[in-house]
């Protein structure tokens, strides 16, 4: 059938920039091989012309190298046109790639915020609220518990350390007083005796105080 009707022949890729740019830097290689044959080819004639003596020999080889500097300069026209062509296509191509990549930014950023806002819509600010609330409280239950537990049993502040130790030196004086008045020895003060009650007959004994007191 494709040979009865004929087959479409098959279209060739579309060129890139890239393909391009490479093959106009093919060509510009296939200039400079050329460019560099024609300088080759000027040195000769100039080291000849410059040993030859005015004459028509002289003059048919300016006339040579006339035309080679000719070629010379049409190939370095069109090289400079083929380097303006790679100039102009790289910044195209510089273009492209940045477009691309900022096409491909804002797609990330695009998903990126859909997927913020999806995580964030499953975040209720009142409960987040309510629960700070609860931590606060808790932490002031908390300290309330501590100051309680450290409260200091020892002698209130209002207590006179004076009075204290006047009282004390009064007791000491009431045991000096007993010893040298009528006091038996090893008796205990008055302060630390302890009262009879009326209903007994005999005072227990206090030796055995007597003795806790001198064994302590």
């Amino acid at each position: 059938m494709n040979r009865l009707f004929g087959a479409s022949a098959p279209k060739p890729p579309k060129a890139t920039l890239n393909s391009a740019i490479g093959n106009i830097d093919t060509r510009i290689s296939s200039i400079d091989v050329k460019l560099a044959a024609l300088n080759a080819e000027l040195t000769g004639y100039q080291t000849k012309l410059a040993k030859m003596r005015e004459g028509p020999g002289k003059t048919a080889l300016k006339q040579k190298a006339l035309k080679v500097l000719q070629r010379r300069k049409q190939y370095e026209a069109q090289r400079d046109q083929l380097q303006s062509q790679v100039w102009n296509m790289e910044q195209a191509q510089t273009m492209q790639d940045n477009l691309k990549n900022t096409m491909v930014t804002i797609d990330a950023l695009k998903s990126t915020n859909k997927a913020l806002k999806k995580e964030y819509g499953k975040v209720d600010i009142d409960k987040i609220e309510r629960l700070q609330d609860e931590m606060a409280d808790l932490l002031d239950v908390g300290n309330e518990i501590q100051e309680s537990l450290a409260r200091s049993y020892d002698i209130p502040e209002d207590v006179d350390e004076a009075e204290l130790d006047a009282e004390l030196e009064a007791l000491g004086q009431e045991v000096e007083l007993e010893r040298e008045y009528g006091g038996t020895e090893g008796a205990l003060p008055s302060f630390m005796q302890d009262e009879v009650p009326e209903f007994i007959d005999k005072a227990p004994s206090t030796s055995g105080k007597v003795k806790e007191v001198a064994a302590g």
